[in-house]
């Protein structure tokens, strides 16, 4: 297994290029060094921060960061039973829900516990109000898709807030999600979709956790 990305930095090049080449081919290509409002880059947090910089930066689009935390079984935290995103979104895996004979007592706490989680950050990373998304295109911008709860939330939260498309964009995906996903957003964009996926940081060289105080320099 080699990894396809340097770093986050790297993978956010490789797919701000790729961005760049769709919007050419629909004919909607950039002229100049003219900043584009039309379209809205938002970086999932934490880890889709530094990607959907680098992504903001090619495309000459204004970048902002979009909420979302995970809702992971009591028992086992990594493993994704749904998701919650700014704007009041949640979105469940009834299917897993039940598998894993998760009671609503125990679904109540984790999600109570990741609504705070999300609250502090929205406190701490907001210095202004939130870019508008009526009207515009939003690329929402992660570092990987493994079971695709957390951008299904950040689908319904910009659609709720009344995008007028929704592009998803990452460098790496499990082929499946990539394809669930597609059925949610306007377009789709996933570098790589290897067949054997098992984590997205295994996809990276550098794969460090990302701070409170990165995502802050990057909204900076």
């Amino acid at each position: 297994m080699r990894a396809l990305f340097k770093d986050r930095k790297d993978a956010g090049r490789q797919l701000g290029l790729a961005l760049v080449d769709h919007f050419a081919r629909r004919g909607d290509a950039r002229r100049g060094d003219a900043r584009r409002d039309d379209i809205l880059v938002l970086g999932l947090a934490r880890g889709g921060v530094p990607v959907a910089r680098e992504v903001a930066s090619l495309l000459r689009a204004p970048l902002d960061v979009l909420l979302v935390r995970k809702l992971g079984l009591p028992k086992q935290p990594e493993y994704a039973m749904g998701a919650i995103a700014s704007g009041g979104v949640t979105v469940l895996d009834d299917e897993v829900i039940q598998t894993m004979g998760v009671s609503a007592q125990a679904l109540d706490a984790v999600m109570a516990r990741e609504r705070k989680e999300l609250a502090r950050r929205e406190a701490l990373y907001r210095r202004e109000p939130s870019s508008t998304i009526e009207g515009r295109t939003v690329i929402l911008v992660d570092d990987g898709l493994a079971t695709g709860s957390t951008m299904r939330a950040a689908i319904a939260s910009v659609k709720r807030r009344l995008a007028r498309a929704v592009v998803v964009a990452v460098p790496v995906a499990a082929s499946e999600t990539c394809e669930m996903i597609r059925q949610e957003a306007d377009d789709v964009i996933c570098l790589a979709t290897p067949e054997i996926f098992r984590a997205v940081g295994l996809w990276y060289q550098d794969f460090p956790q990302v701070s409170d105080d990165e995502v802050r320099e990057a909204l900076a």
